[in-house]
C-alpha cells in the first residue's frame, strides 16, 4: 500500500506543506459559488447532491458502485491519490464524502481540521475559478460491513454490543421538532449533537479529544461497542462518524437511512 502524504485529521499548515504534490486529490465540498469565488490552489469542486441516492422515503442513501465509479473517475482518483476534503461548514460534507471513500476501501481520505474557515483565518494561499480534473478510470467496490440498513438495525435493537448514536438535534431526537411522519428516535438510542464536536472558537475545529471521549462514554459509546450512527440523511452523522473514527472506535457503521426512511414507516418502533 502507498503510504498517506498526510494524518487523517489534517492541519492548514500540514496541507499547504503538500499542495503541488502529485498524488494529492483537494476536495472542495462546499457551495459552488463559494468554490469558484475562492478556494484552496489546486482543489476541484464535488457537489454534495453527487454522494446521495433517494429511494423515498429513505434520503441520503449510498449510491451504488457504477455510479461511484463514474463520479470518482470524472474526479480523477487513482487508488494511489490522497484526498483531503473540506468545505465551509465546519466539515458534515467533507466527512461524507471521507466516509464514502471509506466504505470504497480507499486507503487514503483525511478530513481538514477547521475546513476553509480556519485555512482564510490563517491567511493562507487561495485562487479563484474552477479546476477541471483529469479523468481516471476508478472502480468503485462497496465494503457492507461499514453500513447498516433497517433490517439489520432491527435485527440488533436488543444487542448489548451495538450502540445506536443518535448525532441529530436534542429536540428532534425528543420528538418535540418532527421532519418526518413521526417524532422520537431509534428505541435505545443516545443523543450526541454533532456540533458539540466542534470548537467553535477553533474555527470549528474538532474539540479536545480527552472531552470528547469523556462525553462520549458517558452516554455508553465506549470502544469496545460497534456502534451505529445516524441522523436524518446521514449528513450530520458522517461527521460523527469520522470523529469516531479519529477517536480510534474500531466498529462504527452508519445507517444512511436514517430518520428519513425511520421516521416515515409506519411500522418501525420507535420511542
Amino acid at each position: 500500500m502507498t503510504p498517506p502524504l498526510l494524518p487523517r485529521l489534517v492541519e492548514p499548515f500540514e496541507l499547504q506543506a503538500r499542495l503541488g504534490e502529485v498524488r494529492l486529490l483537494i476536495v472542495d465540498m462546499s457551495r459552488r459559488e463559494t468554490y469558484l469565488e475562492s478556494h484552496i490552489p489546486g482543489a476541484v469542486n464535488l457537489d454534495y447532491a453527487a454522494l446521495v441516492r433517494a429511494e423515498p422515503p429513505a434520503q441520503g442513501l449510498l449510491p451504488d458502485e457504477s455510479r461511484l465509479s463514474e463520479l470518482f473517475s470524472a474526479l480523477g482518483l487513482t487508488p494511489d491519490s490522497h484526498v483531503v476534503a473540506y468545505d465551509e461548514e465546519g466539515g458534515s460534507r467533507a466527512t461524507r464524502l471521507v466516509w464514502t471513500l471509506d466504505v470504497l476501501r480507499h486507503p487514503t481520505a483525511s478530513l481538514l481540521n477547521g475546513g476553509l474557515l480556519a485555512w482564510e483565518h490563517e491567511g493562507r494561499p487561495l485562487e479563484s475559478g474552477e479546476r477541471v480534473p483529469r479523468r481516471s478510470d476508478y472502480r468503485a467496490t462497496i465494503e457492507p460491513s461499514l453500513l447498516a440498513d433497517k433490517e439489520w438495525i432491527l435485527a440488533h435493537l436488543h444487542d448489548p454490543e451495538i450502540v445506536l448514536l443518535d448525532t441529530r438535534s436534542p429536540a428532534e431526537h425528543q420528538g418535540t421538532v418532527l421532519r418526518a411522519a413521526r417524532g422520537g428516535h431509534i428505541p435505545g438510542a443516545v443523543n450526541f449533537d454533532y456540533v458539540n464536536a466542534m470548537d467553535r472558537a477553533r474555527d470549528l475545529r474538532l474539540r479536545d479529544e480527552h472531552a470528547l471521549r469523556r462525553e462520549l462514554s458517558d452516554l455508553g459509546v465506549t470502544p469496545d461497542k460497534e456502534v451505529v450512527v445516524y441522523c436524518q440523511t446521514h449528513h450530520r452523522s458522517s461527521h460523527t462518524y469520522f470523529v469516531l473514527k479519529h477517536l480510534g472506535f474500531p466498529r462504527v457503521r452508519a445507517y444512511p437511512g436514517s430518520w428519513s426512511e425511520w421516521g416515515n414507516l409506519p411500522d418501525t418502533p420507535i420511542e
